[in-house]
C-alpha cells in the first residue's frame, strides 16, 4: 500500500509539473500567444484521456500476461524519449496552423511518458480496489490531485525562480525514471485478484447512457471554465507560469475537495455560492472598465472558478459510481475535460469572431445550475432561471460592446484583431483604431491633412519619434518587430527603407487594407510574416540603422524578444553607429528596469524617453522607449538629450535570459486595464 501511495504520488506530481515546463519551453516559438497555454491544455487533456482509455482497458484485461508485458515494455520504452526537449515535429508540419504545430511538437516530445503517467492513478485505485480490504480507492484520487496541487504550487515559486529551464527539464528526466521503475516493480509482482474489495457496494449495475452522459458533461462544463477563465486573465495580464498554474490549482483542488469527502460539498451551500459567483463574474465583465487596477478582477475570476468548479466537480463525486466502474467513470469524465477544453482552445478561435467564450460559459453554468436544481423546489428554479436570463442578457450585452463600430474583426491562434471607426460624422474628427485584445496598436486620422500625422506612441515627441527626426538627414535602413498599424513608415523619406517584422497575418491585413500609413511613406516598405526573431536570426546579413522592437504593449508579451540573447542579437544586425529602440509602454508591467540590467550587462549606452503625450490631445498617448546604442554620440544628439531621464530601477532581480525569466517580479497589480 505504501509504494502504491508513493507511486501514486509521483505520477500526479510529475504530470503536473512537466505541464508549465514543457509550456514555457515552446512558448517562444509561438510569439508568446496566450492560445499556446490553452492548446497545450487540451494536449494535456487528451493525454489524460487515452491513458485513462488504457487503464481501463488493463482492468478489464486483468489475467492478460500479454497485456502486462506491453505495459512493462512501454514504461521501460518511455525512458528512450528522455531527457525532454521540444523536437521539431514532422515534415509538412510547418505550413499547418500553430495550434497543429503545438499538438504535433507535444505528441512526439511527451506523448508517451505524459500518457503513461497519466493511466497510473486509475489504473492503481482499480487494482487497489480489488484488494479484500483495500479501503476506498477514492481516497487514492484524493492524494493524486494533493500531489498535482503540489508541483503546480511548487512551480511558480520554488522551481522556476530558482533552476533555468533546461534544468528543470532534466529533473524532470530524472524523477521520471524512479517512477517508471517503481510502476515497473508494482506491475510485475502484482497478482491477478481473487476477491472483490470487501468495501464494494451491492449496487453495481452498469450505469446506462444518461447517468455517463452526465458525468461528462458535469467534466465539460469544470474544463470549460478553467479554460476560458485562464484566457480571459491573461488577455489582461501576460501569460506565464503563475497565471497559468494559478487556475489549474483552484480546478484540482476542487476536485481534491470533492473526492476526498462528501462533507466538503454541502450542495445546497455550493448552489447558492454558484448563483452569486455568476452575478459577481457578470457584473466585473460589464463594469470592467470602471474597476481600478487588475487585482479586483483577478481575485473575482479566480473565486468564481473556486466556486463553479466545486460545483461541477461537487456533483461529479455525489453521483460516481462503484469502484469497481471507477475507470469508466474517470473515462467519461477525462472525455468531457477534453471536450470542454477543445470547444474553448481550438472551436472558440474557429467559430467566434471574438472573445465571448466566458460570456458563453456564464450562460451554461446557469443552464447546468437549473438543471441540477430541477428537483430542489419552485423556489430554486425561479433563482436559477433568473440568473440565467441575466448572463445571457451579460451575453448579449458584451457582444454588442465588442462590435460597436467596428469596421472589420477578425480572430486566430494570436488573438482578436479589431478596427474601429470614430467621429464619422466630423471629417477632423474622424479616425480609425487597431486595437488588437484590447490594447490599442494604431491610430490614423482620416482627413486628407491629418492622415499622414503619425500619432498614439509613435508622436513626434515619443522616443521613437525623436530618434527617426533625429535621424532625418541621412537615408537610413530601419527594421522593426511588430507591425501595429505600419505607423512609423510615415517618417520613412525617399532613399528610406523600412521592413517590418509580424508574426501575426491578420494584423498585416489590417495594415494594408484599413490603414495607409505604410502606402503613403516615401520610404521602400516590405512586411515579413513570422516570428521576428527567428527571422532576424535567419538574415545574418542585414543592417539595420534604427532596429524597433514594438511588442511589448499588448497584454501578452512575447519575452524571448527581451532577453540578453535577443538584444545581442539585435545589437549584430545594427549597422555602425545604430540603435535598438525598444517600445516598453505596458499596462501591467515594469519592463524598463529588465532592459536597463541587460544593456548594463551587455555594455550598452541607454537613454530612456517617458512621453506623457499632451494633454487634451487624443491623437497622443503616454509611451515609454529605451534607446540602446554601441556608441553613446547618436543618443547625445539634442532631440534625444533633451527629453532623457534616469531609467527607474528594481534592485535585486536577475537578468532574463533565454534560460530564464520572471514575470512576476515586475508585475504591477496595482495599474489599471489597457
Amino acid at each position: 500500500m505504501a509504494l502504491t501511495g508513493i507511486t501514486v504520488f509521483l505520477s500526479a506530481f510529475l504530470l503536473f509539473l512537466v505541464q508549465p515546463i514543457i509550456a514555457k519551453l515552446i512558448l517562444p516559438r509561438f510569439g508568446g500567444s496566450v492560445a499556446v497555454w490553452a492548446t497545450c491544455l487540451v494536449f494535456f487533456q487528451a493525454a489524460l484521456l487515452l491513458g485513462y482509455a488504457f487503464a481501463h482497458h488493463l482492468v478489464r484485461r486483468d489475467g492478460s500476461r500479454a497485456l502486462k508485458a506491453t505495459h512493462v515494455a512501454l514504461l521501460l520504452g518511455s525512458l528512450t524519449l528522455l531527457p525532454i526537449v521540444p523536437v521539431t515535429p514532422w515534415p509538412g508540419m510547418d505550413s499547418a496552423g500553430p495550434g497543429l504545430q503545438i499538438l504535433g511538437l507535444l505528441v512526439l516530445t511527451l506523448g508517451l511518458p505524459f500518457t503513461l503517467l497519466a493511466m497510473t492513478s486509475p489504473l492503481l485505485q482499480a487494482w487497489r480496489a480489488a484488494v479484500p480490504a483495500g479501503g476506498n480507492p477514492y481516497r487514492l484520487f484524493a492524494v493524486s490531485n494533493l500531489a498535482s496541487l503540489a508541483a503546480l504550487l511548487a512551480y511558480p515559486w520554488l522551481i522556476e525562480p530558482w533552476l533555468h529551464t533546461a534544468t528543470q527539464g532534466l529533473v524532470w528526466s530524472v524523477a521520471y525514471a524512479a517512477y517508471v521503475l517503481a510502476l515497473c516493480a508494482i506491475s510485475l509482482r502484482r497478482r491477478a485478484p481473487v476477491a472483490a474489495a470487501a468495501s464494494a457496494p451491492a449496487d453495481d449495475r452498469p450505469p446506462g447512457w444518461r447517468r455517463t452522459l452526465s458525468w461528462f458533461a458535469l467534466a465539460a462544463l469544470g474544463s470549460y471554465a478553467l479554460v476560458a477563465l485562464t484566457n480571459h486573465l491573461t488577455q489582461n495580464i501576460p501569460s506565464f507560469p503563475m497565471m497559468w498554474v494559478l487556475p489549474l490549482v483552484i480546478y484540482l483542488l476542487s476536485f481534491t475537495l470533492s473526492f476526498d469527502s462528501d462533507r466538503w460539498y454541502p450542495a445546497r451551500g455550493y448552489r447558492v455560492a454558484t448563483l452569486l459567483a455568476l452575478v459577481l463574474m457578470a457584473a466585473v465583465l460589464l463594469k470592467a472598465r470602471q474597476i481600478p487596477g487588475i487585482g479586483w478582477h483577478i481575485a473575482t475570476f479566480l473565486l468564481g472558478l473556486f466556486v463553479v468548479c466545486m460545483f461541477c466537480h461537487g456533483e461529479l463525486a455525489r453521483d460516481r459510481p462503484a469502484p469497481s466502474r471507477l475507470t469508466q467513470f474517470y473515462l467519461a469524465v477525462s472525455g468531457g475535460g477534453v471536450a470542454g477544453g477543445a470547444l474553448v482552445a481550438l472551436g472558440a478561435p474557429a467559430l467566434l469572431p471574438g472573445y465571448f467564450e466566458v460570456e458563453i460559459g456564464l450562460v451554461l453554468l446557469a443552464a447546468a445550475l437549473l438543471w441540477r436544481s430541477w428537483r430542489q423546489g419552485r423556489g430554486w428554479l425561479a433563482a436559477a432561471a433568473l440568473v440565467l436570463a441575466g448572463t445571457a442578457a451579460t451575453m448579449t450585452l458584451r457582444v454588442q460592446d465588442a462590435m460597436n463600430e467596428v469596421t472589420a474583426i477578425s480572430r486566430n491562434f494570436y488573438g482578436v484583431v479589431r478596427v474601429r471607426e470614430y467621429g464619422r460624422d466630423n471629417p477632423e474628427a474622424h479616425e480609425r483604431v487597431l486595437i488588437h485584445g484590447s490594447i490599442l496598436h494604431g491610430q490614423q486620422y482620416l482627413a486628407p491633412h491629418l492622415r499622414q500625422r503619425p500619432t498614439s506612441y509613435y508622436t513626434p515627441n515619443s522616443g521613437v519619434g525623436r530618434l527617426l527626426r533625429a535621424l532625418a538627414d541621412e537615408p537610413i535602413a530601419v527594421g522593426a518587430v511588430g507591425l501595429g498599424a505600419g505607423t512609423i513608415a510615415i517618417y520613412g523619406k525617399a532613399g528610406d527603407h523600412y521592413r517590418f517584422y509580424e508574426i501575426d497575418p491578420a494584423m498585416v491585413d489590417a495594415a494594408h487594407r484599413h490603414f495607409s500609413f505604410i502606402g503613403d511613406s516615401a520610404a521602400t516598405v516590405d512586411v515579413a510574416v513570422g516570428d521576428g526573431r527567428l527571422l532576424l536570426q535567419a538574415e545574418a546579413g542585414r543592417r539595420f540603422d534604427v532596429l524597433v522592437v514594438d511588442a511589448f504593449s499588448g497584454d501578452s508579451i512575447p519575452v524571448h524578444l527581451l532577453t540578453r540573447e535577443a538584444v545581442e542579437l539585435y545589437r549584430q544586425r545594427l549597422a555602425p553607429g545604430g540603435v535598438i529602440a525598444l517600445h516598453v509602454s505596458n499596462s501591467h508591467l515594469a519592463l524598463a528596469p529588465v532592459v536597463g540590467r541587460i544593456a548594463a550587462e551587455l555594455g550598452l549606452e541607454l537613454a530612456f524617453i517617458a512621453d506623457a503625450g499632451v494633454e487634451g490631445d487624443p491623437s497622443t498617448a503616454v509611451s515609454d522607449w529605451v534607446l540602446l546604442a554601441n556608441d553613446r554620440r547618436v543618443l547625445d544628439r539634442p532631440l534625444i538629450r533633451e527629453a532623457a531621464t534616469p531609467i527607474p530601477q528594481r534592485d535585486g532581480k536577475r537578468t532574463w535570459t533565454d534560460d530564464y525569466s520572471n514575470i512576476l517580479q515586475v508585475l504591477d497589480f496595482g495599474r489599471a486595464g489597457g
